[in-house]
């Protein structure tokens, strides 16, 4: 179906004026990140100069050297974890038969409708129960296990996509499932699963309440959670906030608009035909 010339201005406009709804704040975040603490009142103003040593001062002052590698170590082995269990879940619902599949896949559905509030204290005192309170364990797993819902529904989606007479010749041919998975099925799918790892990395970044239960010691703290603190030590110091602010959401800035290509491809396109 084609547009019209009105059409397409009238979408264009809908859609700047949600960009700029989006954008106006952020801008606003690191304008107030770099106003010189005596000239920042909290509003949106374009500061008369700029005032780079709030990031330094908010990295000393808030241990958040710390904190974003506490992040960095809990994201990455959740996104390493989920992106394997995930593709041989998926692919063994996708592509293969064996007694109780559909069943076992609804009920790992199910863990897309439970939110962190309704488990979040029976699964400290397990947790408490085994010893691994207050580790990298104890956020480790439950993100994990909260991602793979998602992930093995995204993965089995893509798999069942795949063309089957390729995976039927490569099993004529004497591939093993193993084998068939890793060397003919997962290479296309790159895409796909690179756009599911940037997904479960924004979730687990942005992780709160987990590791406010989970963690006690500050070493063990993540960047959200050190933020919050940090907010309310220097609930009126709205120049070193910003700067925080901006510092937690860096990384995942950085990464999303690295891979913003192959996120939209594999949101988009899913299974490469080559």
């Amino acid at each position: 179906m084609r547009l019209s010339r009105t059409e397409k201005v009238v979408n264009q406009v809908i859609l700047a004026a949600f960009a700029l709804f989006a954008v106006v704040p952020l801008i606003g975040v690191l304008l107030s990140s770099i106003t010189p603490a005596k000239q920042n009142s909290g509003g949106f103003a374009i500061p008369k100069t700029v005032d780079a040593h709030n990031f330094s001062a908010a990295w000393n002052r808030g241990n958040f050297s710390s904190y974003l590698l506490s992040s960095l170590v809990v994201t990455a082995a959740v996104v390493l974890l989920t992106v394997v269990l995930a593709t041989f879940a998926g692919f063994a619902f996708a592509r293969m038969r064996f007694p109780g599949s559909s069943v076992l896949f609804y009920l790992l559905l199910l863990g897309l409708t439970l939110p962190t509030e309704a488990f979040i204290i029976p699964l400290y005192f397990n947790l408490r129960t085994v010893g691994l309170t207050d580790s990298y364990w104890a956020l480790i797993l439950p993100q994990t296990a909260q991602s793979l819902g998602f992930a093995v529904f995204w993965m089995r989606n893509q798999f069942r996509a795949f063309p089957g007479d390729i995976i039927e010749a490569a099993r004529l041919d004497g591939s093993s499932e193993l084998r068939l998975l890793w060397r003919v099925v997962v290479p296309p799918s790159l895409p796909p699963i690179m756009t599911m790892a940037v997904i479960v990395t924004m979730w687990t970044w942005n992780e709160f309440l987990l590791p406010l239960v989970m963690v006690v010691s500050d070493s063990r703290r993540t960047a959200p959670l050190g933020l919050a603190l940090f907010q309310g030590q220097h609930l009126t110091e709205y120049s070193l906030l910003a700067a925080a602010g901006v510092m937690v959401a860096l990384p995942i800035a950085v990464l999303f608009f690295a891979l913003q290509k192959r996120f939209i491809n594999g949101m988009v396109g899913g299974i490469s035909s080559r």
